[in-house]
C-alpha cells in the first residue's frame, strides 16, 4: 500500500516536473518568435558587430596561422565590403518582408502545407532556408560562370580571419538576396524565422572564417550538426578541387549529404584564388569591384603533386 502510494506520488511528481518544462519551453519559444518578429535594426546590427568583436578576440588568443598581414589594413577592406552588404539588404528589405507576408497570408509553402507545431517550423525552417539560401546558392555560384566572376571576390581573400565572411560583392549580395526570397517564398517562412535564420547565419559565418585553433575533440563534437572553421576554411584553398567543397554555411551535412565534403589537414591551405594572387589585384577594392565586368579568368588545373589528401 505504501509502495502504491509511493509510485504514484512519483508520477505525479514526475509528471508535475516535464509539464513545467514543457510549459517553460513554449514560453521560451513564443519569447523567442516575439523577439525575432520585432527585432529592431539596431539588434541586428549588434549582432553583426558582436559575433565580428567576438571572434577577433579569440583569433588573437588562440590562432590556427600567424598571419602576417596588417589586420587594420585587411578588415578595412572586408568591413567596406560588409557596408554594401548592408546597404544592399537595407534597400531590398521589403522585398523580403512582402515575400515573408505573402507566404503567410496565404499559406503558401512547405511549412504553411503542413501542420506542425512552432517547434517543427522552427527546425524545419531553419534547415531548409539553409539548404535553399546558403548551401544551393553556393553550390550554383561556383558552377554558373558569370556567378562565379561575383563570388570570386569572396575569394580572393590571402588571410581569411573572421572579418572574411562579410567579404562579398554588391552583385554577390543581389545575387544572395534574390535567393533568400525564392527560399523564404518555398519554405513559407514567417518574418520571425528569416530573422532568426539571418541572425543564425551571420554567427556561424563569422564563426566557420575565423583563423582559430578548436581541440580536435570539440571539433568533432560541434560537426556532428555545424560547419566549424576546420572544415570551412578548406573551401577557401586556393586551387580547385578544394575550393569546390564543403559549401555549408551553418550546417555540415548538406555537404555529406551531396558528396561534396572534404576533410585535409588545414595547416597545408594557402588561401586565395589561382586566378587572382597578386595584391594588386586581391588587395584593391576598385580592382575587385570591376572582377564581374572583366574577361573570365579560367581557373588553372590542378595539379596531382599539390593533392592535401
Amino acid at each position: 500500500m505504501i509502495f502504491q502510494y509511493s509510485t504514484k506520488c512519483f508520477l505525479i511528481l514526475s509528471l508535475n516536473t516535464s509539464a513545467r518544462l514543457i510549459f517553460k519551453l513554449i514560453i521560451m519559444l513564443d519569447t523567442i518568435i516575439q523577439y525575432f518578429e520585432n527585432i529592431p535594426s539596431l539588434h541586428r546590427t549588434l549582432i553583426l558587430v558582436g559575433g565580428l568583436t567576438l571572434f577577433s578576440l579569440i583569433e588573437s588568443a588562440v590562432p590556427l596561422f600567424s598571419l602576417k598581414y596588417s589586420r587594420l589594413r585587411h578588415a578595412g577592406i572586408n568591413l567596406f565590403f560588409t557596408l554594401t552588404t548592408i546597404i544592399v539588404n537595407f534597400v531590398l528589405a521589403f522585398l523580403l518582408v512582402k515575400s515573408s507576408d505573402w507566404v503567410v497570408a496565404n499559406e503558401f509553402g512547405i511549412i504553411q502545407w503542413l501542420t506542425l507545431p512552432l517547434w517543427g517550423q522552427l527546425i524545419l525552417g531553419i534547415l531548409l532556408l539553409d539548404l535553399i539560401g546558403a548551401y544551393i546558392v553556393h553550390y550554383i555560384e561556383h558552377h554558373v560562370t558569370w556567378m562565379w566572376k561575383f563570388h570570386v571576390v569572396h575569394h580572393t581573400d590571402q588571410n581569411v580571419d573572421t572579418t572574411t565572411a562579410n567579404r562579398h560583392h554588391p552583385g554577390e549580395s543581389v545575387i544572395r538576396f534574390v535567393f533568400a526570397i525564392i527560399a523564404t517564398i518555398i519554405v513559407g517562412a514567417p518574418m520571425w524565422l528569416v530573422f532568426l535564420y539571418q541572425s543564425m547565419s551571420v554567427v556561424l559565418s563569422q564563426f566557420n572564417h575565423a583563423n582559430i585553433t578548436l581541440p580536435k575533440w570539440l571539433d568533432q563534437a560541434i560537426l556532428l550538426i555545424f560547419c566549424t572553421p576546420n572544415m570551412h576554411r578548406v573551401h577557401h584553398h586556393y586551387r580547385i578541387p578544394y575550393s569546390d567543397s564543403n559549401y555549408g554555411n551553418i550546417f555540415s551535412f548538406w555537404d555529406k549529404i551531396f558528396g561534396t565534403y572534404k576533410k585535409v589537414d588545414n595547416t597545408r591551405l594557402v588561401y586565395g584564388c589561382d586566378t587572382y594572387m597578386g595584391e594588386a589585384e586581391a588587395g584593391n577594392i576598385g580592382m575587385m569591384l570591376k572582377i564581374p565586368f572583366i574577361p573570365y579568368r579560367s581557373k588553372i588545373e590542378y595539379a596531382e603533386s599539390e593533392n592535401l589528401e
